[in-house]
């Protein structure tokens, strides 16, 4: 069922939340003890229960009342439950970031999009794995060992944002919360068949989500449809005290009830050549491409390549930036303040040294060392400016593309994915998963990945939707178009 499907039912009686909570928390502890686990959730949280019994009292008292639609005008994601990456705060609940050094740490307050959520009537069901600090590609890098795929589990889910892409996909949750850097929703979104929407920064407030680069960071709906992301992000866009990089988003109201695209034959489809000639795309990724591009011309919309060399750029001004802001933000974890801690009684240095060597993974730590040494006395912060630089640029050459074309049509990813363990050694080929993917997160747009078709082995392939700032409306309307053409399919 989608979320209106399924709030319809909640209202008739037909079914409830308590059976919803149920379910996910049954099917979790089955797959738990199964044979190869898909590891997706690391634990469901012990008050989703008592919650969805409370939702269920308030629809019960509503319907008798007559008050139904009153409520879920008030409520509308009331009873529906959903799935919240490791990394965003809950409050009275465990927060890791898949990290050793966060062992044992409960979140004292709930972010935003949490508070907003449940303000709304949704469930924070349970936490899901990622990769270490969202540090991956493949939620591979993570203390609780790695999500595997739900369409065939000898392959990665995606990352980092794996393990939230994982319980979807495999419907142990109706939605989930993820957060990206350089992809992280949309990567997973790909390998595993379902939509995942990276929206325009400052969006969805940051508050009380744990920062990896805080000038790229943004939370992400995964879902089943563009309509079940349209739903939630309703319910969490707008400005925030907290965060004072968030913003409102225009035309807000019009995704609580969103209507497919209509207006294909005035569409203009900008295609950047630096992507779609790129040496590393798979060709099942090319031919799946092409036929989406195909189906945007059946429909009347006007497609054309365009060329943007800054793009051939974008990945090695991510990684500059990315971990520069990753090296300062994780620096706040010593083992002093929270967390782990290892003190031999030999001193602060000492203690510091012995907790971040053996609380952070190798990823984390080789990121934290790269982005020290781009931030060194050697270098005087000047290749961090020259990244920024060229990020700034990227800006500029997109704002000005979207004054001629309404949307930008591209991979998601250059191949389908991958089997665990093929790259998690290979730290150059597995940054690569985030070509098509940086340069969104760069520009500051929104971004959606749909699924689109399959590789020759049945692995999923997704292909983007990339809108303007703010822009994030039309391109749900698109993807909800996409959506219905294809549901068969899909």
């Amino acid at each position: 069922m989608d979320i209106t499907e399924t709030v319809n039912k909640l209202k008739s009686g037909e079914i409830t939340s308590t059976s919803l909570v149920e379910t996910a928390i049954s099917t979790f502890e089955e797959d738990k003890n199964s044979a190869i686990p898909l590891n997706a959730f690391l634990e469901m949280y012990d008050d989703a229960v008592e919650k969805a019994k409370n939702a269920d009292k308030e629809i019960s008292a509503a319907r008798e009342s007559g008050s139904l639609d009153t409520l879920f005008s008030e409520k509308p994601l009331l009873g529906v439950p959903f799935a919240t990456k490791d990394n965003i705060s809950v409050r009275g609940k465990r927060l890791t970031c898949a990290s050793k050094i966060l062992e044992g740490y409960v979140a004292p307050y709930n972010a935003t999009v949490i508070e907003r959520l449940e303000k709304a009537g949704a469930i924070p069901l349970g936490r899901c794995n990622q990769d270490e600090f969202a540090m991956g590609s493949s939620t591979e890098y993570s203390v609780y060992g790695p999500t595997r795929n739900p369409i065939n589990r000898e392959y990665v889910s995606g990352g980092s944002s794996g393990g939230p892409a994982a319980a979807v996909a495999a419907k142990q949750a109706l939605f989930a919360l993820g957060t990206e850097t350089g992809g992280s929703v949309r990567l997973p979104a790909s390998y595993c068949g379902i939509y995942g929407l990276k929206p325009t920064y400052g969006v969805l407030s940051r508050w009380g989500v744990v920062a990896y680069g805080s000038s790229l960071d943004q939370v992400g709906i995964l879902a089943h449809s563009p309509r079940d992301i349209a739903l939630p992000l309703s319910a969490m866009t707008g400005a925030d005290f907290y965060d004072d990089t968030s913003a409102d988003l225009p035309n807000a109201t019009d995704l609580q009830n969103l209507m497919p695209y209509k207006a294909f034959s005035s569409l203009k489809i900008a295609i950047p050549k630096q992507f779609i000639e790129s040496k590393g795309m798979s060709e099942d990724v090319s031919r799946v491409f092409e036929e989406t591009r195909k189906w945007f011309e059946n429909q009347g919309a006007h497609s054309e390549i365009v060329d943007l060399p800054i793009l051939d750029a974008s990945i090695a001004s991510y990684y500059v930036i990315a971990l520069s802001e990753a090296a300062s933000n994780l620096s706040r974890f010593d083992g002093i303040r929270y967390g782990h801690r290892i003190d031999n009684g030999q001193g602060y240095d000492t203690l510091y040294i012995d907790t971040r060597s053996k609380g952070f993974g190798p990823e984390v730590k080789r990121r934290i060392i790269i982005g020290n040494y781009v931030l060194s006395e050697q270098f005087s912060g000047t290749t961090y400016k020259k990244g920024m630089s060229v990020r700034s640029r990227i800006q500029r050459e997109i704002a000005t593309l979207f004054e001629k074309f309404d949307l930008i049509l591209c991979p998601t990813c250059p191949t389908p994915a991958f089997k665990l363990g093929q790259k998690i050694d290979d730290p150059l080929e597995m940054y690569l998963s985030d070509l098509f993917t940086t340069f969104v997160n760069l520009a500051r747009i929104p971004s959606i990945s749909v699924p689109a078709g399959y590789a020759a082995n049945g692995m999923p392939i997704g292909i983007q939707f990339a809108g303007k700032m703010f822009d994030e409306v039309r391109i749900l309307q698109i993807a909800q178009s996409w959506e219905e053409a294809h549901r068969e399919q899909q």
